[in-house]
């Protein structure tokens, strides 16, 4: 049975006692879905989302936010599953569209997932987010359009590091690490104190090869949030990208000679 079966009805781990309802409810679980989305615990924040959802299943926000989050998760299926439950309730929500579109385009289908990203936009869907998902949606097409795309949601959401972070999130994933590594530099720059801003900084920096780089970026993670998995996991690719650096340079050398 997939481990999301019950996905909107939320987990059974908390207190829901009378006096807990007085203090918690839709806006305090889409609060904390939202900051543990933005602090990359994206498994926090699907059991965030589905907890609005117990409270009111008529947040549109909060169903967008599970598919965001099971896209994050690389649980493209799942992630198609829940927007297709979602569009029944909210067939013409934009944010909605736009995701549905990206979980197609990243799966792999292209035209379906050019239909979902035409109809985001037709809907008014003048979001930042609509944007990124129409850039997502033309990188898995491998359209060049995409960079007008990715500025539009720039301009829209002008300073907002959050956009910057999560269009570097979406370059990085297509692998187009020099373009994700200058969007991740201006996260960083507009919220210096966020440690997944430079996680993903680290992480762009690890892929082309900027070995010192990624680590000052993983030393400010330490400070920021420490004893985080995330950054001993990437501190272990750093350091083997740094070993193979150095032994294919002494192969390069034995060659000249």
């Amino acid at each position: 049975m997939s481990r999301f079966v019950n996905l909107e009805l939320g987990g059974q781990d908390e207190d829901f006692s009378p006096e807990t309802r007085v203090v918690k409810g839709a806006a305090h679980y889409f609060e904390r879905a939202s900051e543990a989305f933005a602090n990359m615990d994206f498994e926090e924040a699907l059991r965030a989302f589905s907890k609005v959802l117990e409270y009111d299943a008529g947040r549109a926000a909060a169903w967008t936010g599970q598919v965001r989050a099971l896209i994050e998760l690389e649980e493209l299926r799942e992630a198609r599953k829940w927007a297709d439950k979602a569009l029944e309730k909210f067939p013409n929500e934009p944010e909605l569209l736009a995701a549905k579109a990206v979980a197609l385009g990243r799966s792999g289908e292209l035209e379906s997932a050019m239909a979902f990203s035409d109809a985001s936009v037709s809907e008014q869907g003048g979001t930042p987010y609509v944007w990124l998902a129409r850039a997502d949606v033309l990188l898995s097409c491998r359209e060049e359009r995409a960079e007008f795309c990715f500025e539009k949601a720039m301009v829209l959401a002008a300073g907002d590091w959050l956009i910057a972070w999560l269009a570097a999130r979406i370059r990085y994933w297509h692998q187009q690490f020099m373009l994700a590594l200058q969007f991740a530099q201006r996260a960083v720059e507009w919220n210096p104190g966020h440690a997944p801003c430079w996680m993903t900084l680290a992480h762009c920096q690890q892929e082309i090869g900027l070995v010192g780089p990624a680590r000052q970026s993983l030393a400010h993670v330490d400070q920021l949030r420490p004893r985080w998995e995330e950054t001993r996991r990437t501190r272990r690719a750093v350091d083997d990208t740094g070993f193979f650096r150095r032994v294919g340079g002494g192969i390069r050398s034995i060659f000249k000679k």
